[in-house]
């Protein structure tokens, strides 16, 4: 088995066979992929479920979205947050886009070797993505003012997706400045709350509504 794999159905026991097949899948996939195109850390591709995996998957003891909801990943990297999240949440679709091209290579051969349906990468700089969508995920591309000037226009109002539309951020660390500077309405949860293992101490999801 490999490392931390075991968290997964431990903290998900509602996954189907082949979900779990899925998520299983992404050890090989990865490593392989990354001996090519480096796009997660050496130090962090030992702990892949644990650091990549199960992190993305912290948005799911938080929401539930709507069937058919449709959500934009924006600075995906190597395909997280929106990886996981499109295998867990089977029934909405997932655009994941970066600016970097090897990065979106990769996204879209994993999206191909899982046979995701429901999930798609884009190679574009975010401020010329013209698609609007019911909620955007990202893991600590930037600030979060910042976050918020790039996409608040791709973000359809009102709450289409099941809960109030707008921005879900995977952040560590102290949030209280940035959050400062914020006029959306805004809730913080700690990682750590569903998550015990010591790498999420200071992780936080952050939930931003559209007004």
């Amino acid at each position: 088995m490999h490392p931390y794999f075991d968290l997964i159905p431990k903290y998900f026991p509602d996954l189907s066979e082949k979900q779990l097949s899925q998520f299983e899948k992404l050890w090989e996939i990865y490593h392989d992929w990354n001996a090519k195109i480096n796009v997660i850390s050496r130090k962090d591709i030992d702990e892949l479920y644990l650091r990549h995996v199960l992190h993305s998957l912290a948005l799911a003891k938080i929401f539930k979205f709507k069937e058919g909801t449709e959500i934009l990943d924006v600075g995906t990297g190597g395909g997280f947050p929106g990886i996981p999240l499109s295998i867990y949440f089977d029934s909405v679709k997932f655009t994941l886009v970066d600016s970097i091209g090897k990065k979106i290579k990769v996204v879209n051969e994993v999206i191909s070797a899982l046979d995701l349906q429901n999930a798609r990468g884009i190679q574009v700089r975010i401020e010329n993505l013209e698609q609007s969508f019911d909620m955007v995920v990202s893991r600590a591309v930037t600030q979060l003012p910042v976050l918020i000037s790039w996409v608040s226009g791709n973000i359809k109002k009102g709450n289409s997706s099941g809960v109030g539309n707008g921005i879900i951020y995977l952040k560590g660390g102290d949030l209280e400045a940035e959050l400062k500077e914020i006029m959306w309405s805004t809730k913080v949860y700690d990682v750590s709350a569903f998550f015990p293992e010591s790498f999420f101490e200071t992780k936080k999801v952050v939930y931003l509504i559209k007004p």
